[in-house]
């Protein structure tokens, strides 16, 4: 259901960019706008890994240098690679305060996870086990792809609306400036609502195959709520800086900005917690049972894993 929404979606966003397109500047016009932002986005789609981990100054980690909280992180997000079958990504940490974490890379042969030491110091073993298996999810679906393949048409969108000041909305817009002037102002704002709606149905998505790949959705949901409570209280000051890195952590980073919104990336924390506890209730409260190869769970910071 989820997929058949964001293709909808996709649809709707790829009909408003056509419509605008052709309001604007006919089909020569559109194309050349779409090309622009097609090769802008593509160049960040192969690159945007690498920016956003050297942005948070993240360090790549493993079992041979890490240590305590670290290593278990580690040793966490190799078993959940497993389990998910999908490849063993590279892992990364963060020296922040604030608890959270994302995952980045253009598709599952080349992708990184990160969390922040905040995330590590605030959590319990199991409830990383949530958040890594969360951003997994995000690397087993492909939605990098997709939100690629999303800002692309989007962004055509925004520079389509800005040529109409320029062109006065084109020989096939009758309402001269003033039309220009609406295209400009709305078809953005549409495009962003679409854009929005998206993230948002990806985030509910990968809490659902999050939580079925570590088999327990209350660690998911147990963590959000951390998280969230933590992301209000301790500024991520990268994030602040750079306000477009938002949509990929886990939890809204901004300071003052977590509520759920028309323009918000992410859901609103407390309907994911409650989907994840339904979740969790339907499979008798403790979630899928781990298998036998595997230790069961202990308490805090024995690790899911070992």
């Amino acid at each position: 259901m989820n997929m058949l929404r964001t293709g909808m979606l996709l649809a709707a966003l790829t009909a408003l960019f056509m419509g605008v397109g052709y309001l604007v500047g006919g089909a020569a016009g559109m194309m050349l706008a779409f090309l622009f932002a097609a090769g802008t986005n593509l160049f960040a789609y192969w690159n945007s890994d690498k920016m956003v981990l050297k942005m948070y100054k993240a360090e790549e980690v493993d079992t041979s240098h890490a240590s305590g909280a670290v290593r278990r992180y580690v040793e966490i997000v190799r078993g959940l690679a497993a389990r998910a079958e999908i490849p063993e990504p590279k892992i990364y940490i963060i020296e922040n305060p604030q608890p959270n974490a994302f995952a980045t890379g253009r598709n599952p042969d080349n992708a990184a996870v990160a969390a922040t030491t905040g995330l590590l110091q605030m959590l319990t073993d199991e409830e990383v086990a949530g958040v890594m298996a969360h951003e997994l999810a995000h690397v087993k679906n492909r939605d990098t792809l997709t939100m690629t393949v999303t800002a692309t048409i989007a962004g055509a969108i925004t520079m389509l609306a800005n040529f109409a000041l320029f062109f006065g909305g084109g020989r096939n817009n009758g309402g001269g400036l003033i039309g220009a002037i609406a295209i400009m102002i709305f078809a953005p704002m549409a495009a962003a609502l679409v854009q929005m709606a998206i993230s948002r149905g990806r985030e509910y998505e990968a809490d659902k195959c999050g939580a079925e790949i570590c088999g327990h959705p209350e660690w998911l949901a147990s963590a959000l709520a951390k998280i969230s409570n933590g992301a209000a209280r301790i500024p991520n000051m990268t994030a602040e800086r750079h306000p477009e890195t938002g949509q990929l952590m886990i939890i809204n980073p901004l300071s003052g900005k977590g509520a759920d919104n028309l323009f918000s990336t992410h859901p609103g924390t407390q309907n994911r917690i409650d989907r994840l506890m339904e979740m969790a209730g339907m499979s008798g409260q403790s979630g899928h049972a781990m298998p036998e190869s595997e230790p069961s769970p202990q308490p805090r910071r024995t690790g899911p894993w070992g």
